[in-house]
């Protein structure tokens, strides 16, 4: 069984530099592959117009990871003469997942894909090779280039299954949510045995607004209502972002330092809302499972 595993980290400036790098390499590698994706249908639809058919038209380009992958280090020096300076899984990364990407379009799973933007797509950045994983002292985790990462919390509980030989982390994804960098693992685990509860209850949930949830026992699970609890300083810092310098795309404004830090501050609200959110489901969810 595949499970994840997600830690926030607490990382230095120079890593926190290294970080971005590396995720940016991954947007830039992506970005490149796209490019000439698109390039080459572009000039197989090009040729059609002019009455080319069949082995007169440009040969298809192969999008698989690993052919988009040795297209890019044939091209790397070139395109991006930085690359040594971030791990070559982060390109790697980038290739792999425009290849998923192109294949659910191609199951009609998905539309075509799009170039990530620089300001709008979530910094990510995953390792499936080299020397990462666990610190000795549970509160590190090791990342290639980038070095030992503290962890905001400990990560005893995934350290303990890997000790023990139950468990086997198969790649590490970083990435940037919630208004924090995060670390998480794909971890192989051995598939536990079913428990049978005890006395096999049964119960109906009927989910609500101004309630979570009715259960058929006739409990009601009052709803904690988070958002609501945090209007006060929230509306607080929303005015603070209001009377700050913020970005205008039609005259090129950039935003003040002032605005970003209040901006900041807006989003570690809401941030905590929508943590509060998860633990209140994450508990009521599991209690229901234990105890049914």
């Amino acid at each position: 069984m595949i499970r994840a595993y997600l830690f926030a980290l607490d990382p230095t400036d120079t890593q926190l530099e290294a970080m971005r790098s590396h995720c940016g390499a991954q947007r830039v590698a992506y970005n490149w592959c796209l490019a000439q994706v698109k390039a080459n249908w572009a000039q197989r639809a090009a040729e059609q117009t002019y009455g080319l058919t069949g082995d007169r038209l440009t040969p298809w380009i192969n999008i698989s990871a690993y052919s988009l992958r040795k297209a890019w280090n044939a091209a790397k020096d070139v395109v991006a003469p930085w690359w040594k300076e971030n791990s070559k899984e982060a390109y790697a990364s980038g290739c792999a997942n425009l290849a998923t990407a192109l294949g659910n379009r191609k199951a009609g799973r998905a539309k075509m894909p799009r170039f990530k933007s620089k300001r709008r797509a979530r910094p990510t950045c995953r390792f499936t090779t080299g020397a990462f994983g666990l610190g000795a002292d549970r509160r590190h985790v090791k990342l290639p280039v980038i070095g030992a990462i503290r962890t905001h919390e400990s990560t005893r509980k995934l350290a303990r299954k890997v000790e023990a030989g139950a468990a086997r982390i198969r790649s590490a994804t970083l990435s940037f949510q919630r208004g924090r960098w995060h670390v998480a693992f794909s971890v192989e685990v051995d598939q536990p045995a079913s428990v049978e509860r005890a006395g096999g209850r049964v119960v109906g949930v009927d989910l609500g607004i101004r309630s979570l949830a009715v259960l058929s026992t006739g409990e009601t699970v009052p709803n904690p209502r988070h958002l609501d609890r945090a209007q006060k300083v929230l509306r607080r810092a929303q005015r603070q972002a209001s009377r700050r310098r913020g970005p205008d795309r039609r005259t090129q404004v950039e935003p003040s330092n002032r605005w970003r830090k209040a901006r900041a501050r807006t989003n570690r609200v809401h941030t905590r809302v929508g943590n509060l959110r998860r633990d209140t489901i994450h508990q009521f969810t599991t209690r229901l499972v234990r105890d049914h």
